[in-house]
């Protein structure tokens, strides 16, 4: 993938009926990676909160925080890969001229290319006038994991046919307001589904079934960086966790047994350097006596 992708490269695949992959990356190596494997886009998820510093929501990520992961992963996106970010909780919904402020901090500061919004049609003011100001905006509905104290947890969203409804109206309004694509999480496969077929713009689902325009997944769970509880949306394509802790108790039994390091990670002074360092050893121990 050595052509930027853009909003329109992303409009023109969901005309064509091409799928997009979009991972999330927090550090620089993990960015450069995923853009060499041709990751379409990069999110600078505010789940970094939970997988990075270990939080049990995301409601304690800062601006700040998301700045300095985002200009990282913006460094590491070398092979075309669109980068976006999530605005973190409350830097946004209170007022448009917040998420103004903070848009601004992050386009400037983290280099990105986008951002990802968590709500539905009453967020619709303030992605217009973000995009109005030249801001491309991703949506984000169904368990918008920012307001899990006020679901009550982390559940699926829109599982009545009411509930169903509300969501093919957030989405429309998100869209009418001008957001490039938006997230759909935690959503019954038939609603998304629904909400995809009635939209322009692309979905891309987690945990929202096969018919989304395009999937996301947490690049630790993707990775099985992770353990315990595993999503049912999740798949892990990699074991890095248990090649770690392999990996790393052999390092453990190798320095308490003395053969790391070894002669090949030794490095020596040459035989005449060597000498004289003796020389002057011996010279500086004979002056102390």
């Amino acid at each position: 993938m050595a052509k930027n992708v853009t909003v329109r490269t992303l409009a023109k695949m969901k005309q064509a009926g091409e799928k997009i992959a979009m991972m999330t990356a927090y550090d620089y190596p993990t960015a450069r990676l995923l853009s060499e494997a041709g990751v379409h886009i990069l999110l600078i998820g505010d789940s970094l909160g939970m997988v990075v510093q270990g939080q049990t929501t995301t409601v304690p990520v800062t601006l700040d925080q998301m700045i300095y992961h985002a200009s990282m992963v913006s460094r590491g996106a070398t092979n075309g890969a669109m980068v976006v970010a999530d605005l973190p909780f409350l830097t946004y919904q209170v007022t448009p001229e917040d998420a103004m402020r903070s848009a601004a901090r992050m386009m400037q500061e983290g280099g990105v290319h986008g951002l990802k919004l968590e709500g539905g049609k009453e967020l619709a003011p303030t992605i217009s006038r973000l995009v109005q100001a030249g801001i491309p905006v991703m949506g984000h509905i169904g368990l918008t994991p920012q307001s899990v104290h006020a679901f009550g947890g982390f559940a699926v969203q829109g599982k009545t046919a009411d509930a169903a409804m509300r969501m093919i109206e957030d989405a429309k309004a998100i869209e009418e307001a001008g957001a490039f694509a938006i997230v759909l999480e935690a959503v019954p496969a038939e609603v998304a589904a629904a909400v995809t077929e009635q939209l322009a713009i692309p979905t891309i689902g987690i945990g929202a079934g096969p018919q989304c325009d395009g999937q996301v997944l947490v690049f630790h769970d993707f990775i099985g960086y992770t353990s315990g509880y595993i999503p049912k949306h999740n798949k892990r394509y990699a074991s890095i966790a248990e090649t770690i802790v392999t990996a790393a108790r052999q390092y453990v039994d190798e320095v308490k047994s003395g053969a790391f390091p070894g002669e090949e990670q030794t490095v020596h002074l040459q035989a005449s350097e060597q000498e004289a360092f003796q020389d002057l050893l011996q010279r500086k121990g004979e002056r102390r006596g």
